[in-house]
Formats: structure tokens, C-alpha cells, sequence
């Protein structure tokens, strides 16, 4: 396990803190946080802990979004067929299962269509354009995906087929030929929010839609599908993804769709969801279908309107993420054996690039991200597709994959993503000058300290102010993600009150004291290996968040640990 490096957020602003406290009726640590949030005022405080949709950009300011209503209305006016085209991953499945239904109910000449993530790959293939043109496709509305397709665009007008684009994703050095291309990311968009989803632009898009030709419609329908995506893709949680997830989670918890409703069910989920249950229960669900079989396959469970029929579409997309579990673990046990074969030379590099032609290529992913956890460096796993070498790279925080991987890009035959992730594929016979070149980037690329696993917490407290009231406060700073964290504490001098366990695959589950006497449960996932350590030991700090816990109807706190550091005798 790499040691973490613990750093305290900057403290509340002084003056900023004196102010609310004479605004805000709370008590000083929360007072303190609300700062830290850089929220100044009783107002703000309101519009943070109450968000409204009376706070979302009009969908017009968008670059394009004029354009791109005017053609889906004139392709509905006069009889077009339309395709709905997103990506494999759970992102690209909601966008879709998002704006086909909305349309699907206004007008029936429409179809989607989701790439196979092994004999296409990700964006847009030349397969789906064709058979699209097959199918006697117009217009295609292409979601999380499509800003870097130039020359697919360009074949799609060649066949007589226009695109609107709704993507994400950071845009090339050309934007495409396409019809209307929205994405906040382009340098001549001044819309005021650059952080959308996939879905969430094509929330835009359905909203504007509604809007411009007075649909009646039920915004709240669809907000689930937003949240999901906004969860799973590891959006911002700032500005309007919050509030498009406040809501979705609403939605959610009180009448989710059939199909989320069949996989909370499958999942065994019998209480209100939260974004970190969107992360780990049903966001990795939905993206098993693409990773094991089909991405269809989440899109009809999303648009299924029948509770039966979606419950046998959850079955087996359940069935999928079993299997993935299983590949997901022997992938990381080669990789890991692949790594100490290298007796020693991968400790002086500050990349991992892994290649193995058997490994499965829906979860290379996944891997890359455990591999980080262990040895913390930018990380590409390469698996051979199609007779090409197709990987897919994760980031450290706070360095930019993208910037590296593009200084490799005359090695590559196509590549995508952003600063945290992306995907790209590359001539077998590449791989090693791409290892050796990403490498040499990346080298000159990070600094030092990058290479570090910092774990950020925002305060140190004494562990005895946590209690079942203040637990309710900090779920009320939720919805959670990137740029708005749970809050992360930290608290000094605990002790064990019981022998500590070993429970799942490497978990510690502790029974802490605190200094002033008061008994809490904690639990800190995969550090099972300071078991003996902690055991031995009198006195610990931990870093740590606190979570809501309900057994037999008793509200209780749990100690969720990020890292444990013993006090050495």
C-alpha cells in the first residue's frame, strides 16, 4: 500500500466565517465548511442547500443549439428517420435512453444505435453511419461522443447523413463538418457552464427542444437518467450538475424508472440512494452490458416501461457484471505478476504501460485505476482487438493524460478523452516506442510531488463531535462528487475497544474509542494489511468520513477510514 501524504485543506476565511455566523444558525464546525465552500452569504448558503431549477442556463446560450432544434424539428416535419447514436458506457447509454424516449413519445420514426465496444470501438464508427444509411437514417444525434470524427462526419455527407454532436469531451484541433455541434468545451461557446455530461447535453438539447416548441412534458422524468451519468462519469458536482442531480436523486429515490428500480431490487437496495451508491452499485451495472456483451442491452433495460420486462433485462445485465467482477480480478492478478516480473525496473519508471493480447478489453479500465491505487503513476493497459493494440489510460490526480498521450499521437491511430481518462488504439508494432515515448512525456510532463498520493481532508475535529445529528448535516452539503467532496476529517489519539477484524476481501473493521469516551464503528476498505499493526498498537489517528447508517430503524454513524497512521510508542 503506497503511504499517503495527509494535507489540510485551507482553512475558512476568518472574516468570510465571522459573517456567515452572524447570517447561518449552525454550529462552528459547519459554519466552517459552508466557507471552505467559498459560500459567502445566507443567499448563497440557500441556493447550495436548496437547489432550484429556477438556477439552470437556458439551453439556448449554448453554441449551436438554435441550429440543432431547427433540424431535429424540420427532420420530424418532413417524415426523416433519426438515429440516436451514444457510446457504450453507462455516460453514452443514459444520453441515449435519455433523448430517444423523450422524442420516441412525440415521434416514432426514430432508432438508436450503440456501438460494440470490440469490433468498433469508441465515438463514431463507420459501421453505425452505414447502417444507419442502411436504414434510411437522415439525422444522426450523436451523445458523448463525436467531437474529434472529422473525417467520419465528413463520410456521413457523403451518404447524405447530418449530424448534431453532443459531446463532452475536450474538441480537437477541427471541430467536425456536423450540422450543430454542442459542447461547452469549444473555445467559441460561451456558455456558462462547462462541465455537462454527455447526458446532460442532451438534457440541454431535449429542453430546448420542449421549450422552443412548447412540448408538454415532464422535466423530472428524466433527471434520473442525468444523475447516473453525472455519478458515473465523475463530473464536477459544482453549478448545474448538482442541481440536475439533486433532482435526479429525487427522482430516483421516489419513483425510478423500471429499469433502475429492477437493478436496485437485484442489488438488494432497500433504502434512499446516494451518489456514491450511483458510483459503486448501479452505475457499474449499466456499464457491465458494454463491457461484457452489448450496451443495447442497458439502453432497452432504461427505456423499458414495464416493470417484468425490465427486471429480465436487470437479470442479465446483472449476470454481465458478475462476469465482469471475475475477469476484472484475474486481469489484476496478471498485471500485478506482470509488474514484479520486472524485478525492479518499473519502480524507476513514472509510467505503467502494460500490454497482454488475452486481456479483456471491457476492463482494462477498470485495472488501470486498480494498478494507480497500488503504484500510483499514469497507467495504460493495452490489449490486442481487431489485429490492432486498443488500450485504456488512467490518471493521477491533478496530472492531464490528455496533454500526454497527444504528445504520442503520431503513434496512435486514434485516441480520445480527458484530463483523467482515455482510450486509444495503435499498431501492434508500436507498442513499445509508445511505451517508451509516453513515458519520456510523462517524465518531463509531472512533478514530484504528483507522484504522491495526497489525501486532502478538510478539518481536524475531535471524534466525539460526531454525532447522529451532526452526521444529518453533512449528508444535507450531498449531492457529492468531484469539486464538492463528502467532508473528510480528521481526528487524533483513538484506541481500539475491541480487537479489530478482518471482514470481506482485505477490510478492517475497527471498534474506536475516542478521547472523550465515546464507542464508534468504523470500517476502512482494502487496508486488511495493517491488521497486525493496529492490533499491537495503543493509540491511532485517522482520516476519515462519516456516513449514515440505519439498523432496525435506529439512525447510527459509521467511520468510513481513508487512512489509519499508528502512534508509535
Amino acid at each position: 500500500m503506497t503511504k499517503k501524504n495527509w494535507v489540510a485543506k485551507p482553512a475558512a476565511d476568518e472574516e468570510l466565517f465571522q459573517s456567515l455566523k452572524s447570517q447561518i444558525q449552525t454550529g462552528d464546525i459547519l459554519l466552517k465548511l459552508i466557507a471552505q465552500r467559498n459560500i459567502s452569504s445566507f443567499s448563497e448558503a440557500r441556493s447550495y442547500f436548496m437547489p432550484s431549477f429556477d438556477d439552470l442556463h437556458s439551453p439556448f446560450l449554448m453554441k449551436d443549439m438554435d441550429t440543432a432544434v431547427e433540424m431535429v424539428h424540420q427532420a420530424i416535419l418532413t417524415d426523416q428517420k433519426i438515429v440516436v447514436y451514444g457510446d457504450y458506457d453507462v455516460d453514452g447509454t443514459t444520453a441515449v435512453a435519455l433523448v430517444y424516449s423523450f422524442f420516441h413519445k412525440i415521434y416514432p420514426n426514430i432508432l438508436y444505435y450503440i456501438p460494440d465496444r470490440f469490433t468498433e470501438g469508441y465515438g463514431i464508427s463507420t459501421k453505425g453511419i452505414d447502417w444507419s444509411h442502411e436504414n434510411g437514417a437522415s439525422l444522426i444525434i450523436a451523445l458523448d461522443c463525436g467531437i474529434k470524427s472529422v473525417g467520419k462526419v465528413e463520410h456521413a455527407r457523403e451518404l447524405g447523413i447530418e449530424f448534431i454532436i453532443c459531446d463532452h469531451h475536450t474538441p480537437g484541433d477541427t471541430v467536425p463538418p456536423a450540422g450543430a455541434v454542442l459542447n461547452p468545451k469549444r473555445e467559441d461557446c460561451t456558455y456558462p457552464y462547462k462541465e455537462l455530461s454527455g447526458c446532460g447535453i442532451g438534457y440541454k438539447l431535449i429542453s430546448a427542444y420542449a421549450e422552443k416548441y412548447s412540448i408538454d412534458w415532464d422535466p423530472d422524468e428524466y433527471l434520473g437518467l442525468v444523475a447516473v451519468s453525472n455519478a458515473a462519469d465523475i463530473v464536477h458536482m459544482t453549478g448545474e450538475n448538482r442541481i440536475l442531480t439533486y433532482f435526479g436523486l429525487k427522482k430516483i429515490n421516489s419513483n425510478p424508472r423500471p429499469g433502475y428500480k429492477a437493478l436496485m431490487d437485484l442489488a438488494g437496495v432497500k433504502k434512499n440512494l446516494t451518489v456514491n451508491d450511483l458510483v459503486f452499485r448501479i452505475g457499474p451495472r449499466i456499464n457491465a452490458a458494454g463491457r461484457i456483451a452489448s450496451g443495447n442491452l442497458a439502453v432497452q433495460m432504461l427505456i423499458e416501461e414495464d416493470y417484468e420486462t425490465a427486471v429480465k433485462l436487470a437479470s442479465e445485465i446483472n449476470k454481465n457484471n458478475t462476469d465482469r467482477q471475475s475477469v476484472d480480478s484475474t486481469i489484476t492478478r496478471e498485471a500485478f505478476e506482470m509488474i514484479e516480473k520486472m524485478n525492479g525496473t518499473h519502480q524507476n519508471r513514472k509510467t505503467t504501460v502494460l500490454f497482454n493480447k488475452d486481456w479483456h478489453k471491457g476492463v482494462i479500465g477498470i485495472v488501470a485505476s486498480r494498478l494507480i491505487d497500488k503504484y500510483y503513476r499514469p497507467t495504460i493497459l493495452l490489449t490486442e482487438s481487431n489485429g490492432m493494440a486498443v488500450g485504456s489510460g488512467r490518471s493521477v490526480p491533478g496530472f492531464n493524460l490528455y496533454e500526454a498521450i497527444k504528445e504520442c499521437d503520431d503513434l496512435l491511430e486514434q485516441w480520445g478523452g480527458h484530463q483523467a481518462a482515455a482510450g486509444l488504439s495503435l499498431s501492434l508494432d508500436n507498442i513499445e516506442k509508445f511505451s517508451d515515448k509516453f513515458e519520456e512525456s510523462v517524465s518531463r510532463l509531472i512533478t514530484e510531488d504528483l507522484l504522491t498520493p495526497v489525501l486532502e481532508y478538510d478539518m481536524e475535529i475531535a471524534l466525539d463531535e460526531v454525532t447522529p445529528t451532526f452526521c444529518r448535516s453533512i449528508e444535507r452539503f450531498g449531492p457529492f462528487g468531484p469539486e464538492s467532496m463528502k467532508p473528510v476529517f480528521v481526528s487524533r489519539g483513538l484506541s481500539n475497544y475491541y480487537k479489530p477484524k478482518i471482514v470481506g476481501s482485505n477490510h478492517l473493521q475497527l471498534s474506536i474509542k475516542s478521547t472523550g469516551g465515546k464507542y464508534y464503528k468504523g470500517i476502512a476498505f482494502g487496508l486488511g494489511e495493517l491488521y497486525e499493526e493496529i492490533t499491537k498498537s495503543p493509540a491511532f489517528d485517522l482520516c476519515y468520513t462519516i456516513e449514515p447508517n440505519e439498523y432496525k430503524g435506529e439512525y447510527m454513524v459509521s467511520i468510513n477510514i481513508k487512512d489509519i497512521k499508528i502512534i508509535k510508542n
